[in-house]
């Protein structure tokens, strides 16, 4: 699989990585024994980013990813995040920081996380408090690159003076477009791009299905995107990016996926799932080659992005 560097600082991996979260949360009842076959067959493929955090499960996710992943630690990059408390609020004091990397470092069964994220942007903590707490980690041995998510331009420049940013993580998708309004900066910087979500959260499988049909527990029984007037307007234009799809010989998942490495060298999305099958699916959109008139027609079918919003109002996150 192509490779691309993430930030200046010499991290390399593969051009689409694998997301954990729904391994074990947010997405109805887990599956972690699916999830760790998931993993492996992701690795098989040539897959080397994986991307974990503590709020997946509370420390459950990273102990399904770390022992699916131990044979093969050395030949991947392991990513995971703080910051986020069980009321989902924000906790990044520098203690707490500390104190979460040691959790997570055991509970993954390693001595280093390669990538470790501010999972979101704590208003009572300055960003260069943050960013000096990874750096003593760094200094430590535990970390060896830094990254943010779901921050804004203002908050990636003052983090990247203080400690050199290698990575932004942010939704972003076919059906979601803000993330577009940072790259400047990131390009600027030299930061690279992580997009979750890059499938709008299983909508751009073509499998989705109203939003009365999911369990309770799964987000998308109140995502905006998968509510009455919304989903029948994505459904539509899923169906039209299908048809693109079936015309090259490729799934509607594999374009969103092949469109999103056309938005910069820098961009690498992180699918997720927990069939292997559905992981082959998605690397294999690493080999999708998009022209300028399949790029044009998609601008047609979503000129600017999904229909509604991508949390609730008072989840969406802000931006400085």
């Amino acid at each position: 699989m192509e490779m691309r560097e993430l930030g200046t600082q010499g991290l390399v991996v593969s051009a689409i990585g694998y997301g954990a979260m729904g391994i074990s949360s947010f997405y109805g009842a887990g599956d972690a024994e699916g999830g760790a076959e998931a993993i492996r067959r992701a690795h098989d493929l040539g897959v080397t980013l994986f991307d974990t955090a503590e709020m997946y499960g509370w420390g459950e996710n990273e102990q399904v990813v770390g022992k699916a992943v131990a044979g093969f630690r050395d030949e991947i990059v392991l990513a995971t995040k703080f910051g986020v408390t069980r009321e989902f609020g924000t906790d990044s004091r520098p203690e707490h920081i500390h104190e979460v990397c040691d959790h997570s470092l055991r509970r993954l069964g390693v001595d280093r996380i390669d990538l470790f994220y501010q999972h979101r942007v704590d208003p009572d903590v300055p960003i260069e408090e943050v960013a000096g707490a990874v750096g003593e980690l760094v200094e430590a041995g535990k970390v060896q690159y830094f990254g943010l998510s779901e921050a804004g331009p203002e908050t990636v420049r003052k983090a990247h003076g203080v400690l050199a940013v290698s990575a932004l993580q942010t939704e972003y998708s076919l059906f979601e477009r803000d993330a577009e309004r940072v790259f400047p900066v990131l390009r600027e910087l030299g930061i690279g791009f992580v997009a979750y979500s890059p499938l709008g959260r299983g909508f751009l499988t073509g499998a989705a299905k109203p939003a009365a049909d999911y369990d309770a527990s799964d987000m998308r029984s109140f995502d905006p995107r998968w509510q009455p007037g919304n989903f029948e307007k994505n459904v539509e234009a899923t169906r039209a990016l299908a048809g693109l799809a079936e015309g090259k010989g490729a799934t509607v998942s594999q374009l969103a996926l092949a469109w999103l490495l056309t938005r910069g060298p820098q961009i690498v999305p992180i699918p997720g799932s927990r069939k292997p099958g559905r992981v082959a699916e998605n690397t294999a959109a690493a080999d999708l080659f998009l022209t300028e008139d399949d790029l044009e027609r998609i601008d047609q079918i979503l000129p600017h992005g999904g229909f509604g919003a991508r949390y609730v109002d008072s989840m969406l996150p802000t931006w400085t």
